[in-house]
């Protein structure tokens, strides 16, 4: 079988080298007699598995125990609102910067948890830079500051994070994730979905540095509760098992590719490739300010609608799925996440360059 290319926003590729071992362990895994799906999450085979991702994760992102890490069933979107219930108290002030469509979701529930304010807003520029970190003020009495780090629909990405002092900074790190190197101790808390760079839908990861739990709200709902999740390592429930089985292998193939280091070179090298042919013509634009284009996600249009139509049904012919743009915006788009591999970045260029000689 040919594999397609997989340009997909999320659920997005996977190492093939990790599929097969899936496939091959799925039965019987590592000779123990049964699948890690039907085996018990309360010790055994799963603990020994979930204590080496916990490590892995924390060994690469470069927390220490200052940090707890864990892992929660669904994806991002319940962080939306379990960050405010946490820590937005009901007399103090969160801020946002809205980047997108991603951070306007947050936004939009914090505001209906407490007290909000639009630290900068970037709908005026139809989301297509971000502020300047240099002048941006952030208000000492914030309870913390939000941040998406990388918007797929729009293709934006932060290249530097602003500067917080004693405000905890808060970030959605979902689409972006051991795509390049952070300052883990720059953050209060990051967290993410992982469909996109780490594994199957179906877990959302959890970091934040442990005393931001002192100024944790009380009395909240075990689920809700991040400091009931961070003493029984997000297992007060049935973890989603799948997923974070698959992520663990997704993991061990970052480390032996180079790590985040790694990552962050095929990243740079993959969306060089698409933004060198968008560059090289007005046949292809990008609306993203260039200082903060995504290495993730690369958007760009086309002089027509029917051209990008048209675009969208040959690329398939061709083998390559998921470059339609998101609804809300249209247009097309790239995602490059760590797994796709740089052959697959490379044809796309080719087929780009191919495609405006005939219709361009």
């Amino acid at each position: 079988m040919e594999r397609k290319k997989n340009f997909y926003a999320g659920p997005s590729v996977l190492p093939l080298e990790v599929l097969k071992q899936v496939q091959e362990e799925l039965v019987d895994y590592k000779g123990n007699g049964l699948s890690m799906i039907e085996t018990s999450h309360r010790g055994g085979m799963f603990e020994e598995m979930y204590d080496e991702t916990l490590a892995i994760f924390k060994r690469l992102i470069g927390a220490g125990d200052e940090h707890e890490f864990y892992f929660l069933g669904g994806g991002a979107t319940l962080q939306f609102a379990m960050v405010p219930i946490n820590f937005l108290p009901q007399d103090g002030k969160a801020g946002y910067i809205n980047s997108g469509s991603w951070s306007e979701k947050a936004l939009m529930d914090a505001k209906k948890l407490g007290n909000i304010e639009i630290v900068w807003d970037g709908k005026e520029s139809n989301y297509t830079t971000l502020p300047n970190m240099e002048a941006l003020v952030v208000d000492p009495g914030l309870s913390y500051l939000y941040l998406c780090s990388n918007e797929t629909i729009g293709g934006i990405q932060y290249k530097e994070f602003p500067k917080t002092d004693s405000v905890p900074l808060i970030a959605d790190m979902s689409s972006d994730i051991f795509s390049r190197p952070i300052d883990v101790n720059r953050f209060g808390m990051i967290f993410g979905g992982v469909q996109k760079n780490l594994g199957p839908a179906g877990a959302a990861f959890v970091l934040y540095r442990k005393e931001l739990l002192e100024k944790q709200n009380p009395n909240l709902p075990s689920y809700l509760d991040y400091k009931a999740h961070g003493k029984n390592k997000g297992l007060v429930n049935t973890p989603p098992v799948f997923a974070i089985w698959v992520v663990n292998l997704v993991l061990k193939w970052i480390e032996s590719h180079g790590g985040i280091e790694g990552m962050a070179r095929r990243a740079e090298e993959k969306s060089r490739l698409i933004y060198d042919v968008i560059d090289s013509t007005p046949f292809y634009r990008s609306p993203v300010d260039t200082q903060h284009r995504s290495s993730m996600n690369v958007v760009f249009r086309l002089p027509s609608e029917e051209l990008e139509e048209l675009f969208i049904k040959e690329s398939k012919k061709a083998g390559m799925l998921g470059l339609k743009g998101h609804r809300s915006v249209g247009g097309l788009r790239a995602s490059l996440y760590n797994s796709l591999e740089p052959a697959a970045v490379e044809a796309l260029a080719q087929f780009m360059r191919e495609f405006e000689t005939r219709h361009g």
